[in-house]
């Protein structure tokens, strides 16, 4: 396999829609329109830092306009280029449409170590890098929405709303400029655990259909399944920790850049996390076995039921694809097996839950907190006490008739306390993003087991298609 030509991560993308309209009834120049990116934007600018000049490059991709704004986060890696944007973009646009998020796709990156630079330095940077951009419309509350994305996070979103904020004084909607914010800019509950939290959402649907869970060889639940995680980061590190607290599952490695740590009773998420928080990495955590070298890049390929690629795209390709066990390969990150791998897990029986859906729980969010910004109250405020007092007065009453009934001991108090709990923001987003990845995987293995397409990446594919093409024909293009 190793002397076949990999293809890029732009390919894959590609070669996976050309696959997903084989078997559709697309005209060929609609088929290329949704296919192609509308535009990007290149930018190379000056900051002065450290007594000198430093030119940084950037990049803002827009793939469908079929629906605005267009979304997408923006990434900070030295591997930022123009391919990988566009193909982040593309995706974007597909995982929107099958998850029914009203936006278009698009994508941002700035080619960067932010481990390189201080905090107020990062700072100076991603103001000027957001200026670049808003001023030319691509970041804007109506036209274009960035979010996180790898090397970035809250704190980044916030300086972009605050500089957005600056150059547009006037605009109320400004704070829905960009997602993923603090909750004290606007940001949501929830948006920070949301992308880890929709993969432990796709996992519980998946297992709620038997069928599935056998044809991956596999049975039960999700309680006591070994799960290997590849990239601790926001995504992986959430993922691992409520797969592992809520649902029982079994942590047994996790594989970072600098090592694999294997605990076959199950590795301490939270004591892992604060390990490397704390000194850069695995190296020196003391609970459980780690793995250096050509020992820990194997890491994935280990025995275990459910594997978590959280990381970069391209992690399996054909130089490992072969040699990999899990039963199950959810997709966590953007693009982490290759259209090539992807063939040949197929033909091992791996069970693949695609990445146009498996992480769409980021995206979903974010909606969640745009419609927040532009509603301009937070989730929950006008109804929670107002529910809060329709179930007292259900309770009163129940207890009121079992008390009559001469059952004094009425209901039990940690039912009471439960029932009478109004639900705040983030339980509206929890329930949101659930219902979302429960829809989504309910179509994509309708298509799928009706025979429509081979698998469920391909369901979800030509679903995110027809609904573009949709759009656009109800548009009279």
């Amino acid at each position: 396999m190793n002397s076949l030509i990999e293809p890029s991560f732009r390919d894959s993308i590609e070669m996976l829609y050309n696959q997903a309209i084989k078997d559709m009834d697309v005209a060929p120049g609609l088929a290329e329109k949704i296919k192609v990116c509308n535009s990007t934007y290149t930018v190379r600018f000056g900051v002065k830092l450290r007594g000198q000049i430093h030119t940084f490059t950037g990049y803002r991709s827009v793939h469908s306009e079929h629906r605005e704004p267009v979304k997408g986060g923006i990434r900070y890696a030295l591997s930022v280029n123009q391919d990988e944007v566009e193909a982040l973009a593309a995706l974007m646009t597909y995982k929107c449409a099958l998850t029914e998020v009203p936006f278009g796709g698009s994508k941002g990156g700035l080619c960067i170590d932010p481990r390189a630079w201080e905090e107020h330095e990062l700072e100076q940077i991603t103001r000027r890098f957001a200026y670049e951009l808003i001023k030319r419309d691509l970041i804007n509350p109506s036209q274009n929405v960035p979010a996180p994305d790898m090397g970035t996070g809250e704190r980044e979103m916030g300086w972009i709303a605050d500089q957005y904020n600056r150059m547009n004084t006037t605009d109320i909607n400004a704070a829905a400029c960009v997602t993923g914010k603090p909750v004290e800019l606007g940001g949501i509950a929830g948006r920070v655990e949301a992308t880890g939290r929709g993969v432990q959402y796709a996992l519980q649907e998946f297992f709620r259909h038997p069928e599935d869970v056998k044809t991956a060889g596999l049975d039960g639940t999700l309680e006591g399944k070994r799960i290997i995680v590849q990239g601790l980061g926001n995504v992986g590190y959430h993922a691992a920790k409520f797969l592992s607290e809520e649902d029982g599952a079994k942590i047994v490695a996790v594989v970072e850049r600098d090592g694999t740590v294997f605990n076959a009773d199950g590795v301490n998420i939270e004591e892992l996390h604060l390990h490397i928080q704390q000194h850069g990495g695995v190296l020196t955590y003391p609970h459980g076995q780690v793995l250096l070298g050509a020992e820990a890049r194997m890491g994935m390929e280990a025995d275990c039921d459910i594997l978590i690629p959280a990381a970069i795209e391209g992690s399996i390709n054909l130089g490992n694809a072969d040699r990999i066990k899990a039963k199950v390969i959810i997709e966590a990150a953007n693009g982490p097996i290759t259209a090539g791998a992807d063939a040949i897990l197929r033909d091992k029986g791996i069970f693949i839950i695609p990445d146009l859906y498996a992480n769409a729980g980021g995206v979903t969010v974010s909606y969640f907190e745009w419609v927040k910004n532009l509603s301009h109250i937070r989730f929950g405020r006008m109804q929670r006490r107002a529910e809060e007092g329709r179930h007292q007065l259900l309770v009163d009453e129940l207890n009121r008739v079992l008390g009559d009934a001469g059952l004094s001991t009425g209901l039990s108090e940690n039912f009471t306390s439960k029932y009478l709990k109004g639900a705040c923001e983030i339980d509206l987003v929890r329930s949101g993003l659930d219902d979302t990845m429960r829809e989504a995987y309910q179509i994509m293995r309708e298509r799928w087991r009706g025979g429509h397409a081979q698998d469920l990446r391909m369901a979800g594919y030509q679903i995110a298609i027809q609904r573009v093409i949709a759009t656009y024909q109800n548009k009279g293009l």
